[in-house]
C-alpha cells in the first residue's frame, strides 16, 4: 500500500462531529493518513475547522443533503485522486479507525473487491460493546433475512466501515441511490448483482454518548425502505422488473 499505484484514499462522511472527530483521526495507522476526505454536510459546529487543523481535504456542502448524498461527494471526490481502493471511516468514532489495514488488505490482496467490519462477529461481543438491545436485534433479524434472500452468510449487513475496489466504485450505479441511509443497503445489493466479491472482518463494538445514532423516526424509515428494497432486488433478479440501481440482465 506504499507505492502511487496502491493509493489508498479514506472518506469522511461527517456532521456535527467535532467531539469525535480528533479520536477517530489519531487511530487512523500514521501511514495511511496522506489522503484523506472529510466532507461536511453543512454541520453547524466546528467540525471543519478541527478538520482543517488536521490537514485533511476538506469538502463542504452548501446544504445539508443527507447521508447517503455525503457519500456521493465523497466517492466522487476520492476518484479524482486515482485510487485503487477507497475505504469509508466514521468520524463518530464508532468504527475503530485501527482495523484500516486489515479492512482493505483483502481488496490488495485481489481476494475481496468490497470489503466491511462485521460489530456482530458474536451477540458476547455486541452487547458488551453498548450496541443498544433494539438494534443489535433489528440487525440479526435482517441479517439471516437477507442471507437467505442474498444467497450469502455475513454477520451484519448494516455496517458503515467498509472499502471498495475503485472498479466497484466506477461500476456501481451509486450517483442514482438514496441520499439517506439506505444508500450503504443499495451499495451492498448493487455489488452483488454485478457480481463482486464481499468479503467481512470482526471488529470491535464500540458505542458512547458522543456517537451518532439513527432516530426511531428515521429507523422506522429506514426498515421499511430496506424491504422494498430487497423486493426490488428479487424482482429483478426475477427478471419480472428492470431497476437502474442493478446489474443489466443478460
Amino acid at each position: 500500500m506504499n507505492n502511487k499505484s496502491q493509493k489508498l484514499v479514506i472518506v469522511m462522511p461527517a456532521y456535527n462531529a467535532e467531539k469525535t472527530l480528533v479520536d477517530t483521526f489519531k487511530e487512523i495507522p500514521q501511514k495511511l493518513r496522506k489522503y484523506i476526505i472529510l466532507v461536511d454536510d453543512k454541520s453547524v459546529d466546528n467540525t471543519v475547522k478541527i478538520a482543517s487543523n488536521l490537514k485533511l481535504i476538506v469538502v463542504k456542502h452548501s446544504k445539508n443533503l443527507g447521508y447517503g448524498a455525503n457519500q456521493k461527494t465523497c466517492y466522487k471526490e476520492a476518484l479524482k485522486l486515482r485510487p485503487f481502493a477507497v475505504a469509508m471511516l466514521h468520524p463518530d468514532y464508532q468504527y475503530s479507525a485501527a482495523y484500516l489495514e486489515e479492512l482493505v488488505r483483502p481488496i490488495y490482496q485481489n481476494r475481496y473487491d468490497f470489503m466491511f467490519g462485521s460489530r456482530i462477529s458474536s451477540r458476547k461481543s455486541a452487547l458488551e460493546g453498548e450496541m443498544p438491545k433494539l438494534k443489535y436485534y433489528t440487525n440479526r433479524f435482517f441479517c439471516v433475512l437477507q442471507n437467505i434472500l442474498l444467497g450469502v452468510n455475513f454477520t451484519e449487513h448494516f455496517s458503515g466501515f467498509r472499502a471498495y475496489s475503485v472498479k466497484v466504485l466506477k461500476t456501481v450505479p451509486f450517483e442514482h441511490f438514496s441520499d439517506d441511509f439506505l444508500f450503504d443497503e443499495q451499495m451492498t445489493l448493487s455489488a452483488l448483482s454485478y457480481k463482486f466479491r464481499i468479503g467481512e472482518i470482526p471488529i470491535p463494538t464500540r458505542y458512547n454518548e458522543k456517537s451518532s445514532e439513527m432516530s426511531l423516526k428515521k429507523g422506522i424509515k429506514f426498515v421499511a425502505e430496506t424491504f422494498m428494497l430487497l423486493l426490488i432486488y428479487e424482482l429483478h433478479q426475477l427478471k419480472i422488473i428492470k431497476s437502474r440501481f442493478f446489474a443489466p440482465r443478460s
